[in-house]
């Protein structure tokens, strides 16, 4: 049952409870008023029997006159009373009230509606305001991260010495980046397969603290330069230099750059990049590329 179906069972109840207070009230102010009649005491003696009553002749006319005979009766009806005018009022008031009540609930269920219309579309409102506000999030941070510096590694060989390399730093963004450590490690293995899964790097010297290098967009630096005569003192064993000659094992050079962007705050993000070449030796020519699994070679 709804709420309007409710309010008129209200109404209903409350018209069928006046009527009956006022019935119920007319009743006892008739019963007040109806007088009982004395009960008759029976007589102890009994009336003597005679015969059929002689009927009266008028001297005269001659004629016969019938005895009159009277029906008395023992409870008589009583009378219906009108309503007083009090009454009257009163019940015209108990409606009056029951109206007035129907209309405030009819006017209460019109205003839970309109508030939950309201409420709904405040909810609505809400929503389509933190979609926007997290669709301009990801709109701020897509443009952070479009003019922050992105740091990227390359190898160029050497102009000025044979079979030699550097692994350089360049700047591919759109601001300034301040490069403020280096991280340099090598390791001997068969295959990139067989690599620590994390990176292990030496221990750094912290007698000479490095100075920010600040590169613009589009510059480079170098970061670590490699030859072939360095690759014997990567080996411990004349049996490791020569199985490094035939290609059973491999030597792979990586390292991890850390810097920042120039015109964000000192307490911003800091952006790393990590790099991984393996060198190969040959017998005449040497070579350095970029290689090593997705660990050595990731970009924050």
């Amino acid at each position: 049952m709804n709420l309007k179906g409710l309010a008129i069972t209200v109404v209903l109840l409350t018209l069928m409870q006046a009527h009956t207070a006022a019935d119920a009230q007319a009743n006892s102010r008739a019963g007040a008023n109806r007088q009982t009649p004395p009960v008759s005491t029976p007589s102890t003696t009994t009336a003597p029997v005679t015969s059929s009553p002689t009927p009266n002749i008028d001297s005269e006319s001659g004629a016969r006159n019938e005895p009159v005979q009277h029906i008395t009766v023992a409870n008589p009806p009583p009378t219906p009373l009108a309503w007083a005018l009090h009454d009257k009022i009163t019940w015209a008031a108990t409606v009056v009230l029951a109206i007035l009540g129907y209309v405030g609930i009819l006017l209460a269920l019109s205003l839970l509606k309109k508030i939950d219309r309201q409420t709904g579309y405040a909810e609505t409102a809400a929503e389509a305001a933190a979609a926007s506000a997290q669709a301009a999030l990801l709109n701020a941070q897509a443009l952070i991260h479009s003019e922050r510096p992105w740091v990227l590694m390359t190898v160029e060989p050497s102009r000025s010495a044979e079979n030699s390399f550097t692994v350089m730093a360049t700047n591919r963004g759109r601001t300034p980046a301040r490069i403020i450590a280096t991280t340099n490690g090598s390791k001997i293995a068969i295959d990139e397969k067989h690599l620590p899964s994390t990176p292990e790097y030496k221990e750094q010297k912290t007698d000479a603290p490095l100075t920010p290098i600040i590169l613009l967009p589009g510059e480079s630096t170098p970061i670590e330069p490699f030859c072939r005569d360095d690759v014997r003192g990567l080996c411990d064993s004349e049996e490791r230099y020569r199985r490094i000659e035939t290609w059973e094992e491999r030597v792979f050079l990586y390292g991890k750059v850390t810097y920042r962007d120039l015109i964000a705050p000192a307490d911003s993000q800091v952006h790393e990049t990590n790099w991984c070449c393996w060198y190969i030796h040959g017998r005449q020519n040497s070579g350095l590329v970029i290689a090593g699994p997705p660990e050595y070679n990731s970009h924050t």
